[in-house]
């Protein structure tokens, strides 16, 4: 058994897990049709398999992955856990463009879910809320070359969304 308060050496190539990416999430939720239909309004995700009537896998447009959601009912009287305890804090999902970002925000708006917005320099970010209060982060990654003094750092600062359509759009 490893003991976490050991402190280990710096990893090599040779010791880390070679992530390419994140290939798909999967959440606990109370009502499944009533997810799976948000997240199809939401992002338009494809239900491509359901199990047990108990969990339904998505995918997105264009994605090649099998699925990019899962999404698993553990019943409506499922407690939530509470804000800021262990665990996951909020997806990401990228969008192409700025305009793309700019959409979104409408659509969350349209339905209830959007929650903020912030401008973080390399990435621009807008937040929501699924059904089940499952927090979820869609974000446009700025071009790499345009970083400039983001490179290194990262900020939170109020999103303009009309500013950076025009900026970047």
């Amino acid at each position: 058994m490893i003991d976490p308060t050991t402190q280990a050496a710096a990893p090599t190539a040779a010791t880390t897990v070679p992530v390419a990416r994140l290939n798909h999430a999967v959440l606990y939720v109370r009502e499944l049709d009533r997810s799976v239909d948000f997240y199809q309004r939401a992002f338009g995700f494809q239900e491509i398999a359901r199990e047990g009537g108990m969990m339904a896998f998505l995918r997105a447009a264009g994605s090649t992955n099998h699925h990019d959601l899962g999404l698993l009912a553990v019943g409506p009287q499922a407690p939530r856990p509470p804000r800021g305890s262990t665990g996951l804090y909020h997806l990401a999902w990228e969008v192409p463009t700025i305009k793309d970002l700019a959409a979104s925000a409408r659509v969350l708006s349209e339905l209830g879910a959007l929650t903020g917005a912030s401008d973080h320099g390399a990435t621009k970010s807008l937040y929501g809320r699924d059904p089940d209060h499952n927090e979820f982060e869609i974000m446009w990654l700025v071009p790499r070359e345009q970083w400039g003094e983001y490179e290194d750092r990262g900020i939170i600062a109020p999103l303009d969304i009309d500013k950076e359509v025009a900026r970047f759009g």
